[in-house]
């Protein structure tokens, strides 16, 4: 019995950093040798994530284009029209093969193509290790305007995903 409640607390502590819907994440900091923002190459907080409801795309670049369909949806519904809506796209540079110069070439590019979307360099894979994020993979995150955690999601959406990520906006707009 004293193993089994020393291995749950064991469990819970390693998991404490973990994003976990309906809670706001520990704060990270991406900076430095790490990465940043694209735009000005500065320290990015996640505790900018706040204000607005946010969709954060954490990608490895090799799965880009995993979530298109869902990237093309959120594009024709216009909410940045609609209320405070922003967006992310951090790109875990360790997760790829390909050199950093190139992407970060690409990232530079679509940062200029893209102005309302903040783009951010993780090059150490910084939130796969502070919140446990999928690695070598495409994660969608929805937070509310407080940084509240609303949705999470590993892998491709589905429609079902959609739906929920798209009801979850509308209602915290």
């Amino acid at each position: 019995m004293k193993m089994k409640l020393l291995l749950v607390a064991l469990l819970a502590t390693l998991n404490l950093s973990a994003v976990t819907v309906g809670e706001v994440p520990a704060s990270v900091t991406i900076e430095g040798e790490n990465g940043g923002n694209v735009a000005d190459d500065s320290a990015w907080n996640s505790s900018s994530i706040k204000e607005n409801v946010y969709v954060v795309f954490y990608v490895d670049p090799d799965e880009k284009d995993t979530n298109e369909h869902f990237s093309q949806a959120l594009k024709e519904k216009e909410y940045r029209k609609v209320g405070a809506f922003g967006s992310m796209a951090i790109i875990n540079l360790a997760a790829t093969w390909k050199p950093n110069f190139v992407i970060e070439g690409i990232l530079k590019t679509k940062q200029e193509e893209f102005p309302d979307t903040i783009y951010v360099k993780d090059k150490t894979s910084v939130l796969v290790n502070e919140w446990e994020l999928g690695d070598d993979a495409a994660n969608v995150l929805v937070f509310d305007k407080t940084g509240k955690l609303l949705f999470y999601k590993t892998g491709k959406m589905s429609d079902e995903d959609m739906s929920k990520a798209f009801s979850l906006i509308e209602e915290n707009l």
